[in-house]
């Protein structure tokens, strides 16, 4: 269950991703900029991302104890200490971890299409939302693709930000497959026990995306007319 939370919470940061990928490559001015500002996170590890955002969350040093400075003292955000929050917290820094990264693909994704088409669509009068929903999203499907890959692959993995921001806990509420396994070789030295879960992830992993591979590229190539 821990799983399936962080990854739908983590595929906001593709949408995210977009969001500011739109934004900026519609406005020119400060496109460096604020492209160096949101691909600063990636620059920081997960386990320094992990220990940061522990540190915010942390109910005497943190967001919550500055808001309490403020006089906002009904406002609570101790969620690591909560089973039923802490995946929440996980996948709120997981986002800001990883957002930069999915822009930068979809920007590169927004530049490869064809400056006319923006063209014609106001020349037609088609809205923005029409222009993003019926036109710009289709045309950039193999991008989405990728990141979706990409992404349920850093979930399936992720164990570097757990570590960091609640080593599993509070109880076992932030488990992962990852977590699992590698727990269950360090801490239990049980080394038959982690290689059957290794073995077990990689052939999930392998048949749910092999499948999905293979077709994203044999769509690809028809499009640009491999198949004749």
């Amino acid at each position: 269950m821990s799983l399936v939370i962080l990854g739908i919470g983590s595929a906001l940061a593709i949408v995210f991703g977009f969001i500011l990928a739109a934004m900026i490559d519609r406005e020119w001015r400060g496109e460096s900029f604020f492209r160096t500002v949101f691909l600063y996170p990636l620059a920081v590890s997960l386990i320094v991302t992990g220990a940061a955002w522990r540190w915010i969350f942390n109910p005497q040093l943190g967001l919550q104890n500055f808001l309490h400075g403020l006089g906002f003292t009904s406002v609570s955000f101790n969620w690591l200490a909560s089973p039923e929050t802490a995946m929440y917290a996980i996948i709120l820094a997981s986002i800001w971890q990883s957002s930069g990264f999915y822009m930068a693909l979809m920007l590169s994704g927004l530049k490869s299409i064809n400056t006319e088409i923006w063209s014609a669509a106001r020349l037609d009068g088609v809205s923005f939302w029409r222009l993003y929903l019926e036109i710009i999203i289709p045309m950039m499907k193999f991008t989405f693709i990728t990141c979706a890959i990409l992404l349920s692959l850093g979930v399936i993995k992720a164990y570097d930000v757990i570590v960091a921001m609640t080593n599993g806990g509070p109880g076992n509420s932030t488990w992962v497959p990852a977590y699992f396994t590698i727990n269950a070789l360090s801490a239990k030295s049980n080394i038959g026990y982690a290689s059957a879960a290794a073995i077990t992830m990689l052939v999930i992993t392998a048949l749910i995306f092999l499948p999905l591979v293979l077709i994203t590229t044999w769509q690809q190539r028809r499009a640009n007319g491999g198949f004749r």
